[in-house]
């Protein structure tokens, strides 16, 4: 059929995809994806062909899902979360041209930012800023500057990406920054594993999410100075009580 989708499979169990990207997936002669992600779906789809490469292999994943498609096959390119939030789908984008007769389709997925936010409680009822603290594309100086940005206009800010093995202080670093403009005790939520075995929650201070430490499985909040703890969940009220 020459297609090819990119799709967005949700924080990772079944029941968190959605019923668009399971009939993508359905339709799919082959799967294409990075390794950690097709392990997410290979029970589910035990008949589909499979095809994988490692991390930092976006480019060369990309072409290959886009040649494979040129053949004449209908393939998914599958992404955790969203396919268009950190994911592949811009890439896509960007080198369909090089295959022509290919047709491309982007299918959205529950990204960390919505999931994460579901099981901490309700910190996204106003204004939000979502920033990857991974600085493997963007300068960190970059990032630096939209956190603070962000914290002075008080937006609630969630983190992607705010560990690895070689970025293991990244978090303290970027709450340093934040509490440039916010309280100490601003309230903060770690959300770990979500939809995953092992998913777990964590209602926090600012002042204590500086030195906890979190892994590249982890989506952190950080509220606004509106932001609350309440019944042990995280919440920023969207103001309908005191209109």
């Amino acid at each position: 059929m020459n297609k090819l989708y990119a799709v967005g499979l949700g924080p990772g169990g079944a029941d968190g995809m959605t019923l668009r990207a399971r009939d993508a997936l359905e339709k799919s002669d082959v799967i294409v994806g990075y390794t950690v992600y097709i392990d997410l779906i290979r029970e589910q789809f035990p008949d589909k062909e499979y095809r994988s490469t490692p991390m930092r292999k976006e480019v060369d994943r990309v072409r290959l899902a886009l040649s494979i498609a040129s053949e004449g096959k209908t393939v998914a390119m599958v992404c955790s979360g969203d396919a268009g939030v950190y994911g592949m789908s811009g890439l896509c984008e960007e080198l369909l041209s090089e295959y022509p007769g290919v047709t491309f389709e982007t299918v959205p997925g529950v990204s960390a930012v919505l999931s994460g936010a579901a099981i901490l409680g309700a910190p996204l009822m106003h204004d939000f800023a979502v920033i990857s603290l991974s600085d493997l594309l963007t300068p960190w100086e970059k990032i630096e500057k939209r956190l603070l940005m962000a914290a002075e206009a008080d937006f609630v800010i969630c983190l992607y990406n705010p560990s690895s093995h070689k970025r293991h202080d990244y978090l303290q670093r970027a709450c340093e920054l934040v509490l440039r403009h916010q309280s100490p005790e601003t309230v903060c939520g770690v959300a770990r594993n979500i939809g995953r075995e092992g998913e777990s929650t964590q209602v926090l201070t600012l002042r204590e999410l500086r030195d906890t430490e979190v892994d590249m499985f982890s989506t952190v909040f950080i509220g606004n100075s509106q932001t609350k703890v309440l019944n042990g969940r995280m919440v920023t009220p969207r103001g309908y009580l005191y209109e």
